[in-house]
């Protein structure tokens, strides 16, 4: 180490001058091509999903055991460096955007199926390994993990876990934390830590549940044991077809009053399944305004009544044209066009800024109206697709982010609607997180008291705020100007990474 560095503190070097003592530092732990730091390394590392903001890390640590986490985050808690974990990538808030001056800890390599448990029915499983993974090797003992957000053939059981994610069948079978027995990790010290058991409870605290959805600034997340459920005997969905949006927006309602959980309830607009059906031709109504996709699944004899039952309540509601599948193939070709709403949506726009809040059910019109007019508003396009059953919103925005102006309109168009979902009764996100990309929204979501409660949770377990820093809440005064900046009908951009 450099002796004109190594008694300053962090932040009192150059990016170039703690570049070069982090980068030492890692070398004594990590092997050459476990540890990354030019500008060409790094920079496919800038980024998550949520591709409009970007930024490089000093370096990027490889670890390929627990002894080599252990030691990273040793090393980086010495010097007062921060940690960025990263799974795959494919998380859409910014939540795995990097520190410009930390360490992005990727985990692609924790990629085992440690113990699949077949009369307990739990899989334990490395952070690494693949949502769809879990299922595929579960399959052999006709079991499968629940929870199937559209990008799971590549996000990972880790990235999942911190950021609570959800998905098409997960309004009846739960999302992340309902289907997770237990969390293993390290703290930002390298401490082993344990959440949860693989009882039916835990002594103490229900940490587990603090840990899942804390988006990677609590610990770092290393293994986590999972549910398995038996594989339903059949499975049918419907689609059906209407003439407007609150027709389809009171069918949703209507379902769930009526007494029926389907495995899936997932709504799409009419520019959204006029983008899919061009790209994976599910055989999508396209002179439709909205189509529900409304889903059985469970014993021949449970599917058939629920799917009549669900038929006769949609049409009750105005639906204009039903069909049912007739076979597996045939409903997966209906899901197709669901699951692969956001490359199709990738085809047809140069960038898109997809927002995740949730609202009651009963306001599913009122919201999809709304975004029409702020079309209008903002000059941009929006295709929506969302998990109507639990009230989920996933608008997408459509945009160029190459041009700037596009960008802040874009930015303002998402921040009226998570504030217009608020003001409805809803939430700010559902399952995608907060990230950079909705936290100026946190100061519509809570006060001030609230904010500084979720500030002491994050002191209890980093308080020297260095496990995913700039993510947790905005200060009270970055509020009060975010307040000022609304207003003026502007947004400010993402915070600078602040220590919390």
């Amino acid at each position: 180490m450099d002796l004109a560095t190594a008694d300053r503190p962090a932040q009192e070097l150059s990016k170039q001058e703690l570049q070069n003592q982090v980068v030492k530092a890692l070398q004594s732990n990590l092997p050459p091509e476990s540890l990354l730091w030019a500008a060409e390394q790094t920079t496919p590392y800038e980024c998550d999903g949520l591709t409009a903001y970007r930024q490089r890390p000093l370096a990027v640590a490889l670890p390929a055991s627990y002894e080599q986490i252990q030691q990273v985050l040793r090393t980086c808690h010495a010097l007062g460096v921060p940690v960025v974990a990263r799974g795959a990538g494919t998380g859409l808030s910014g939540g795995a955007m990097p520190h410009e001056r930390g360490v992005t800890l990727s985990l692609p390599r924790f990629n085992q199926i440690l113990k699949i448990d077949p009369l307990a029915r739990t899989a334990v499983v490395q952070c690494g390994v693949r949502n769809l993974a879990i299922s595929e090797a579960a399959a052999a003992h006709g079991l499968y993990y629940a929870p199937d957000p559209s990008s799971q053939i590549a996000c990972t059981i880790g990235g999942n876990v911190a950021e609570n994610s959800g998905g098409v069948h997960c309004l009846k079978y739960g999302l992340t934390l309902h289907n997770v027995l237990k969390v293993k990790g390290f703290t930002v010290e390298g401490e082993p830590v344990e959440f949860g058991s693989e009882a039916l409870d835990a002594p103490g605290y229900d940490l587990l549940a603090l840990v899942t959805g804390s988006e990677g600034m609590l610990a770092v997340i290393t293994e986590v044991t999972v549910k398995l459920l038996p594989k339903p005997q059949l499975a049918r969905c419907i689609m059906a077809s209407f003439a407007d949006v609150r027709h389809a927006g009171d069918a949703v309602a209507a379902v769930i009053a009526a007494g029926i959980i389907p495995a899936g309830l997932e709504m799409m607009d009419k520019p959204m399944t006029a983008a899919v059906e061009d790209f994976v031709h599910a055989g999508y109504d396209l002179d439709a305004a909205a189509i529900l996709l409304c889903e059985s699944d469970g014993t021949p004899e449970e599917v058939q009544e629920e799917i009549s039952r669900m038929a006769q309540v949609l049409s009750a509601a105005g639906a204009t044209k039903i069909a049912v599948s007739e076979s597996e193939a045939e409903r997966l070709k209906f899901w197709s066009g669901r699951k692969n709403a956001f490359p199709a949506s990738g085809r047809i726009s140069p960038d898109y800024m997809c927002m995740d809040s949730t609202i009651p059910r009963k306001r599913l019109a009122d919201i999809l109206l709304s975004i029409q007019e702020m079309e209008r508003k903002y000059g941009l396009r929006c295709c929506n697709v969302f998990h109507a059953g639990d009230g989920n919103l996933h608008p997408l925005i459509l945009f160029d982010a190459n041009d700037p102006d596009q960008l802040h309109r874009a930015e303002l168009f998402g921040a009226d609607i998570l504030e217009t979902s608020v003001a409805m009764g809803g939430t700010i996100t559902g399952e995608h997180g907060v990230g950079v990309e909705k936290l100026n929204s946190m100061c519509v979501q809570f006060n001030a008291e609230e904010n500084e409660q979720m500030f002491g949770v994050k002191r209890a377990f980093d308080p020297q705020g260095l496990l995913n820093p700039g993510k947790l809440i905005p200060t009270l005064n970055r509020c009060a100007e975010y307040g000022r900046m609304l207003v003026r009908g502007r947004r400010l951009p993402f915070p600078e990474l602040e220590r919390f």
